[in-house]
């Protein structure tokens, strides 16, 4: 037990030094440093803390902090990477099984051309990570990670927080400009620091904004980003039908509880022949 705590704790810190690391840390030394302006400046929050109202400053710090501790945890995390071979056929069957079974219910599933293990259904391999992840979503440049089956709901929690963060930080730089002072350069000289904040948590707070409400779509509808974006090109997804039906989609509520609340290992190609059974 020691010895594989220890192990995850150095694969942890290799994934930590490794190329994203430039990333991270710039997105921890913005977040801290835009964080230290609102305190320093003349805001909301510097004005609650002068009159010792220090309810508003300790909770934004630590929304600010739960969101750059969500932000490493799925930044590191495993987002379902396929180790080993685990899949023998279309449903885990033997080679006389995988010969009685329609062709048409299961696609056969796709040895890959990088790693050469076999893909279980809705998994793709991410030529950034150099694995295939099951349930592919996207690799995200932003956490230098791949979006999978593993991570993608932290993913979705994070969105989540960081979107309060970046909102309530720009409400606040917002609230430290004043338009009293006369003469552009002098006003400029006075807020230019806050009109930066204003302008880069307005600007990520829409984007985080879009992609919040994407990725909840998606999940509304148990569909992947690769699997919306590449459906003509997806094997399993052209071979159900020229239309936009999913066959992995339960409903709005039944995709939405197992998105947030399944955590287990999900065989899809066994969800896809039970759709396939229904569907016709």
């Amino acid at each position: 037990m020691i010895n594989h705590c220890i192990h995850s704790v150095k694969s942890m810190l290799k994934k930590v030094f490794r190329s994203g690391f430039l990333v991270r840390s710039g997105h921890t030394v913005l977040t801290w440093l835009i964080t230290l302006v609102l305190f320093l400046h003349d805001t909301d929050l510097r004005r609650f803390e002068e009159q010792g109202e220090l309810m508003q400053p300790v909770v934004f710090s630590l929304l600010v902090l739960l969101s750059v501790m969500l932000y490493f945890t799925v930044s590191l995390m495993d987002p379902g990477f396929i180790l080993t071979e685990t899949v023998q056929g279309p449903l885990g069957a033997s080679e006389d099984q995988e010969a009685m079974l329609p062709q048409a219910a299961t696609p056969r599933l796709r040895r890959c051309g990088y790693c050469l293990l076999q893909q279980p259904m809705r998994a793709r391999h991410c030529k950034a990570c150099q694995r295939c992840v099951r349930k592919f979503d996207h690799h995200c440049p932003w956490i230098e990670n791949c979006v999978g089956e593993q991570n993608h709901r932290w993913f979705l929690l994070y969105l989540l927080v960081q979107l309060g963060a970046l909102t309530w930080a720009f409400h606040l730089a917002l609230s430290g400009l004043s338009w009293s002072q006369v003469g552009w350069g002098p006003w400029l000289r006075t807020h230019g620091v806050l009109l930066g904040c204003v302008a880069v948590t307005g600007v990520f707070s829409m984007v985080v904004l879009v992609l919040l409400g994407c990725h909840l779509y998606l999940a509304s509808t148990n569909t992947t980003t690769w699997e919306f974006m590449s459906r003509p090109r997806i094997a399993y997804l052209r071979s159900w039908g020229d239309g936009e039906d999913n066959p992995f989609d339960r409903g709005l509520l039944c995709n939405l509880w197992d998105f947030f609340c399944v955590c287990r290992t999900v065989a899809w190609d066994r969800v896809y022949q039970r759709a396939h059974r229904d569907h016709i």
